[in-house]
């Protein structure tokens, strides 16, 4: 059933979000947003942000265990095993064996390291056009306040 914020068909596109005083609420709402433009402009390179990301971790820091992995990037071990599978079926990812045998360890491939090169100029353009939009020193201050809310929200 519509509420008043809402058409028959769904939510307006231009619709003014719910006022709410719940910060998570705001952070998570805003996050779909601009995730949603990323994903518009990775989409020549036939990558989502959450698959760029997972690429750009690896090239950044190299083999990580699927623990470390999770753990960097704030994921449950399923969720992140979920978003992997789609990677290594492309040949962009190797899974296999970790440290010891019950861990299992992922690492980029050459194919990865292709399309991650690829994605790269357009996160770049994306990551420009957001800046531009929000102007940089509000968009400093907000990746310096989003790293505060990460250390003290653990």
């Amino acid at each position: 059933m519509p509420n008043k914020h809402s058409s028959p068909a769904g939510p307006a596109s231009g619709a003014t979000p719910v006022k709410t005083p719940c910060t998570c609420a705001k952070l998570r709402r805003t996050a779909r947003r601009v995730t949603q433009a990323y994903d518009r402009a990775l989409k020549p390179a036939g990558l989502r942000l959450t698959q760029y990301s997972l690429l750009a971790n690896l090239v950044w820091r190299g083999p990580l265990s699927i623990t470390d992995l999770a753990e960097l990037l704030a994921m449950d071990r399923t969720t992140l095993t979920r978003n992997l599978r789609p990677l290594d079926k492309a040949g962009w990812l190797a899974i296999g064996e970790g440290p010891d045998r019950r861990s299992r360890a992922v690492a980029i491939t050459a194919a990865g390291r292709r399309v991650y090169k690829r994605a790269l100029p357009l996160w770049k353009s994306a990551e420009h056009a957001l800046r531009r939009k929000m102007g940089p020193g509000e968009a400093a201050a907000l990746r310096d306040m989003l790293d505060d809310a990460w250390t003290s929200a653990s």
